[in-house]
């Protein structure tokens, strides 16, 4: 049997039923193509092999896991890609896969679990569902309601674009090594937002300097972008009273377009 790595962040999930929770929460609309990230000892493996509807490979960065996928599951053969997600350019991936939309799984490390995110967030375009266990406190802050004390970065840049869900809870005892906290499952799913209106890359680099500052009220945490702009205070949205976690993915993007005119209102002609 594989012997967990520390290093790695590697907890691997022992329980069937809570594994055919985690593969009947995908929703199998909208993609064609599914990866699943960090199989391990294939406890979501051995499900998720189980539907010929879509193209399926799986990342793997531990080369003993790796030896152990391709002796359980011959079937994967060429489906096992020995990489580190983080690193891993997925265009190329998107081409192997061929057209069309796709789906990710997993029982993700938990040290590299919010990387994981940004990076489907830089491509939201092709990601459309994402399913997976997470750190409960991670979890928690990513399907919070944005304008509250939950909230974070990733909590705006996703919900911009993706529908988040809490599933459900999953207590220590289920894993090998049994983690030092508890760990939740969530769904995202893909919006109908095609484009935000304003500066998307913009929007990005001021949802990260409010919340790196979140005790600071937004008119000192964003005061690079003010001076920047010279911008008078928008009545609106308080920037001398307010802070990160007091705004609504509408407000960042209500302020990210205000900052991309010079803190100017538009008015109607």
């Amino acid at each position: 049997m594989i012997k967990p790595k520390k290093y790695l962040g590697q907890h691997f999930l022992k329980d069937d039923g809570i594994a055919r929770q985690i593969v009947s929460a995908l929703s199998k609309n909208g993609y064609n193509n599914l990866i699943e990230i960090g199989p391990g000892t294939g406890a979501l493996t051995k499900f998720l092999v189980q539907d010929k509807s879509v193209g399926f490979l799986v990342v793997e960065v531990d080369g003993e896991a790796v030896e152990f996928l391709r002796k359980t599951f011959p079937e994967l053969r060429d489906k096992i890609i020995e990489e580190d997600f983080l690193k891993l350019d997925l265009e190329l991936l998107f081409n192997k896969m061929g057209a069309g939309m796709m789906a990710i799984i997993g029982n993700f490390p938990y040290n590299i679990s919010s990387q994981i995110l940004f990076k489907v967030y830089e491509n939201r375009d092709k990601v459309v569902e994402v399913v997976g266990m997470f750190q409960k406190e991670v979890a928690e802050r990513i399907s919070a309601v944005p304008k509250g004390r939950n909230s974070g970065i990733l909590t705006i840049l996703l919900q911009a674009f993706y529908k988040v869900d809490y599933l459900f809870t999953v207590n220590e005892n289920v894993f090998s090594p049994p983690p030092k906290v508890k760990s939740a499952v969530i769904r995202i799913i893909r919006n109908e937002v095609k484009n935000l209106g304003c500066n998307e890359e913009l929007f990005k680099q001021i949802v990260k300097t409010a919340f790196n500052q979140r005790r600071k009220k937004l008119s000192n945490a964003l005061g690079t972008f003010l001076e920047k702009k010279n911008i008078l205070i928008n009545e609106r949205i308080d920037l001398f009273a307010k802070r990160a976690e007091q705004l609504t993915v509408q407000d960042f993007i209500l302020l990210t377009g205000w900052i991309e005119r010079g803190g100017r209102e538009e008015r109607n002609s």
